[in-house]
């Protein structure tokens, strides 16, 4: 059964692909899920129960964040653990691991031109990954090369990138003064450490509404990605798009099954963030139908089409960008 184009499924009308979703196309091999839900957020389903302790992100600059993001303004930092120096983060990630910590999510707010300031805590990372033995995931933001590659250097298990597809989105929702053209710098900075990145496509990031969706995943076509998260936008309290609706689970789907199209040898994951309630379990469903390898913080929806259409189902409570890991196993 041939699989649709790209340009096939982003043209699509809402009927149309829904009829390819209903049809199987975007199912490529046997069937296998893996459904992820690490610490960073409470979760309990009848199948699954998150481990408060197994997969915990830290913010390395606390809850300051210098962009001030009009769908985020540093709420998401608020809910990490703080270590905003070297000696701090040492100092957590040790304690965490005597709580049974598998790994970390090492994060924390831009600076000004896009980055997280990471370059002071890479040698507190090396020896975390040298004396503790953590698997550590770092969000980079905006990067340059000599920074990707001491995080290599440093034993970083993965990098993970936002990337943006559109100029007006990059300067009217996270307020900076960058191009799209430093995103792809970017993924060629961390394709060039030949360290493991996984880029994130957010969904409805431009006031809700789909823009440069389409031109992030094929910007990060020209690379050689471990694995593809799209991600949704959804309203926070307390933020400037507070009130901003969220795009529909078809149109979060339409990215995800595009996103399939273009990479079919690529593991392709449906991230945490996204709305939640009715909303989450239509996407997840839909995402299902679309052909993704795995989905964080599934829905008990999801969960049942995922038993009722015959998948192996396998849970865990790392980070969903570790797929392409979990994938060989």
């Amino acid at each position: 059964m041939a699989q649709p184009s790209a340009d096939q499924v982003w043209n699509a009308t809402e009927t149309e692909l829904l009829n390819l979703l209903n049809s199987d196309k975007f199912i490529l091999e046997k069937r296998r899920i893996n459904f992820y839900a690490p610490s960073f957020m409470y979760y309990k389903t009848s199948h699954y129960r998150s481990k408060p302790t197994e997969f915990p992100t830290v913010s390395i600059t606390g809850k300051g964040c210098t962009l001030n993001c009009k769908h985020c303004e540093g709420k998401v930092l608020e809910t990490m653990h703080p270590a905003n120096t070297p000696q701090k983060l040492i100092e957590l990630c040790t304690e965490l691991k005597q709580k049974g910590a598998l790994g970390c999510l090492i994060s924390g707010g831009c600076s000004p031109d896009g980055s997280v300031p990471l370059e002071q805590f890479i040698p507190a990372i090396a020896q975390i990954k040298r004396d503790l033995g953590l698997t550590v995931l770092v969000h980079t933001g905006i990067i340059k090369s000599e920074t990707a590659q001491q995080l290599k250097d440093a034993g970083v298990d993965a990098a993970l990138i936002d990337i943006i597809g559109s100029d007006q989105t990059i300067h009217e929702v996270y307020n900076l003064q960058t191009t799209v053209e430093n995103y792809a710098e970017s993924l060629q900075a961390l394709q060039d450490a030949k360290i493991d990145f996984v880029p994130h496509v957010i969904v409805g990031l431009h006031h809700g509404k789909l823009k440069g969706e389409l031109a992030a995943l094929t910007m990060i076509a020209k690379h050689k990605p471990s694995a593809v998260a799209i991600i949704s936008f959804m309203p926070i309290h307390g933020t400037t798009m507070a009130k901003t609706t969220p795009p529909t689970p078809i149109e979060i789907a339409k990215v995800t099954a595009t996103a399939r199209t273009m990479f079919p040898q690529t593991p392709v994951v449906l991230g945490c963030m996204r709305p939640k309630g009715k909303h989450r379990a239509q996407t997840d469903v839909l995402v299902l139908k679309a052909g993704v390898d795995a989905i964080a913080f599934p829905s008990e929806e999801a969960i049942k089409y995922a038993e009722q259409q015959g998948y192996d189902i396998r849970f865990s409570s790392y980070c969903c960008s570790q797929i392409y890991k979990d994938l060989k196993t």
